[in-house]
């Protein structure tokens, strides 16, 4: 199973066009990305792969106040997939409130019973006989990788912490940026990042992840519309190269950082799901080890490419390739502007009551802070605060928005 997973991914991208793929050096040696794929299954068999991505680069800490909601903070392939899987789900919603009679073959309406507030009240539901599976070309950056860093260095000895590489949280642990100070395993970190690079404020893929196993994969935003009980990752798959079973269950297992969590549950339909993770004996032909062995100094494209339905973008900084910087024409499907836009949509053709009040909001913090996702950030707050010390919040994106209708 784990390999006929690699294979829709892998399949599904090389059949993409070529202003897709990473460029070229003069040499003739592509640079390499990492890819993720998320691939929904069905109790029938039947497997597709619904949301896939490359993509290795973040933006700045200092360049997300000005990101108005039209740049993409973190651009790392695994991330950007799960953005395009909650782009695919919202769109599912939006053609069954145009049509109820409708049948998606992955989200359902809930009945009036199934909306308690043990189990969460929105209107939707990730269909119970869907499986969610994702394959990730390289191991998670972060918890989950650093044995795989500590091996790939020349001196084994770890790198010292500076003053700028870590962060105090109020009431958390230190923040270690990027991969430095390999030798501290469990702990969250940042995005990797060169030494002379801007700093981020963005968490690792590994601890992303993490947290996921309890928020489910749903974004604040799908969380409004579809119920987080069946949204949660069944399995990761990763290159054979790539897995490293202790990293793995340290950082995502119960017998790990998150064993605090273990058996927990909140209200919502939230609790502690620990996903799967499996190897594969698939290498993608763009990722760091197939480039490697045909250059000594193998680059990493600035090129992300986002694959999900009809939508086909490829972004660069963070937005649309070709477009400028601040240019709303260049805000990606999966942005948060264009993503509230379609929440929006979906929000007004329902009218809920009780979602009413989101189309008054008069900006997205104020959504992020509607009292029906209060159950929501409970459970974040709980994880980071038991589970991930050291977490910091991003900087913050504030943009208005005009009311809906």
């Amino acid at each position: 199973m784990d390999d006929y997973i690699a294979n829709t991914v892998l399949d599904q991208y090389a059949a993409l066009p070529e202003r897709f793929k990473p460029a070229r050096d003069s040499d003739g040696v592509s640079h390499w990305v990492p890819l993720a794929g998320i691939v929904l299954g069905d109790s029938s068999g039947r497997h597709e792969c619904v949301a896939l991505a490359t993509g290795a680069k973040c933006l700045p800490a200092a360049k997300v106040p000005a990101a108005n909601g039209c740049v993409l903070h973190d651009s790392h392939a695994e991330i950007l997939s799960i953005r395009l899987l909650n782009y695919f789900l919202i769109q599912e919603c939006h053609a069954l409130a145009q049509d109820r009679h409708r049948i998606s073959p992955y989200i359902r309406w809930r009945d009036e019973k199934e909306q308690t507030i043990h189990r969460g009240l929105q209107p939707f539901t990730v269909k119970e006989s869907i499986k969610i599976f994702m394959y990730c070309s390289e191991a998670p950056c972060g918890d989950a990788s650093m044995e795989l860093t500590i091996q790939a260095q020349e001196d084994a000895t770890p790198w010292p912490v500076s003053d700028e590489a870590s962060s105090e949280g109020v009431g958390m642990g230190p923040t270690l940026r990027g991969r430095g100070s390999f030798s501290e395993l469990g702990m969250v970190r940042r995005k990797p990042a060169r030494g002379d690079s801007p700093p981020t404020l963005s968490k690792s893929c590994s601890d992303k992840l993490a947290l996921k196993q309890c928020t489910s994969l749903l974004s604040s935003l799908a969380t409004l519309l579809i119920s987080p009980e069946n949204a949660y990752l069944h399995r990761l798959i990763l290159p054979s190269s790539q897995h490293v079973p202790e990293a793995c269950e340290r950082a995502f297992g119960a017998s790990g950082r998150m064993c605090l969590m273990a058996d927990k549950t909140w209200p919502g339909g939230f609790g502690f799901r620990p996903f799967q993770v499996g190897s594969s004996k698939r290498v993608f032909g763009f990722s760091r080890e197939a480039i490697a062995s045909r250059t000594s100094d193998p680059k990493v494209s600035n090129l992300a490419a986002l694959k999900t339905g009809n939508v086909q973008e490829t972004v660069i900084n963070g937005i649309l390739q070709g477009r400028r910087q601040g240019d709303i024409r260049g805000a990606s499907a999966v942005s948060r502007r264009r993503l509230l836009q379609a929440t929006f949509e979906i929000i007004s053709l329902l009218a809920i009551p009780r979602l009413l009040p989101t189309l008054t909001a008069g900006s997205y913090q104020q959504v992020k802070g509607l009292e029906s996702l209060t159950g929501r950030r409970i459970v974040k707050k709980d994880v980071i605060e038991r589970s991930l010390s050291g977490w910091l919040p991003n900087t913050v994106d504030y943009f208005s928005i005009e009311p809906f209708g």
